[in-house]
């Protein structure tokens, strides 16, 4: 598939070597402009594009940046993707470490549908809950009975299987974690961020959630 990868951080970095590994088409774009990706498109042979123009015809966008810049990025981001594209949202809100204080979120909104209402258009909630080199030390073969599991959450369900396919792809189980407002269940300060667990723990990890541990997370 033709991906895009907005952010090129650690988890947006790891994704294009995976993702270029695997054979898809991937182009690359940060806040510092193309030319600072020189290094990320020699070792990888993905394609570094302004940010504008990332997203021009993919059929998955990957949106990496951290939550407080996502209303800086540009305008129209999406206009040029692919008909029926995906848009991901690997994102976390660290008000006290990183973004400072947004207001909607604080007042209860969730964060990806926040996310989403920034970009004008649907976003499916991944990879938000691994650290990024265990992006490429942890992917195991279907079957194997070390493999990793996942959740992805989103009001799409075909969009959700593009996103769970690609999991498989990278070597983990995805599991359905139900629709976007039922993400913040593997927000931080949930049982199941950061966790390393089979499809079963992961399931159970999302059952035992609770808004008030999230909320004095944040405090």
């Amino acid at each position: 598939m033709k991906i895009a990868i907005i952010g090129a951080g650690n988890i947006g970095g790891n994704l294009t070597r995976r993702l270029t590994s695997l054979g898809h088409d991937v182009s690359v774009a940060n806040s510092r402009g193309p030319e600072t990706l020189a290094d990320l498109v020699a070792e990888t042979g993905a394609t570094a594009v302004p940010a504008a123009e990332a997203a021009r015809g993919a059929e998955v966008v990957v949106v990496t940046v951290p939550q407080k810049n996502v209303p800086d990025l540009p305008s129209g981001l999406l206009a040029g993707a692919a008909d029926g594209a995906v848009v991901v949202d690997t994102g976390n809100y660290y008000p006290q470490q990183r973004d400072g204080r947004i207001d909607a979120i604080e007042q209860g909104l969730v964060e990806s549908r926040w996310v989403e209402q920034q970009l004008g258009h649907p976003v499916v909630k991944a990879f938000n809950g691994i650290y990024a080199a265990e992006l490429l030390s942890t992917g195991r073969p279907a079957g194997a009975d070390d493999r990793r599991a996942m959740p992805v959450a989103g009001d799409d369900d075909e969009a959700k299987q593009v996103v769970l396919a690609l999991l498989d792809e990278l070597g983990f189980d995805g599991v359905d974690a139900g629709p976007l407002d039922e993400s913040w269940r593997q927000q931080p300060g949930t049982p199941v961020y950061g966790a390393v667990a089979d499809v079963d723990g992961i399931r159970s990890l999302l059952a035992d959630a609770s808004p008030d541990r999230t909320a004095e997370w944040r405090a």
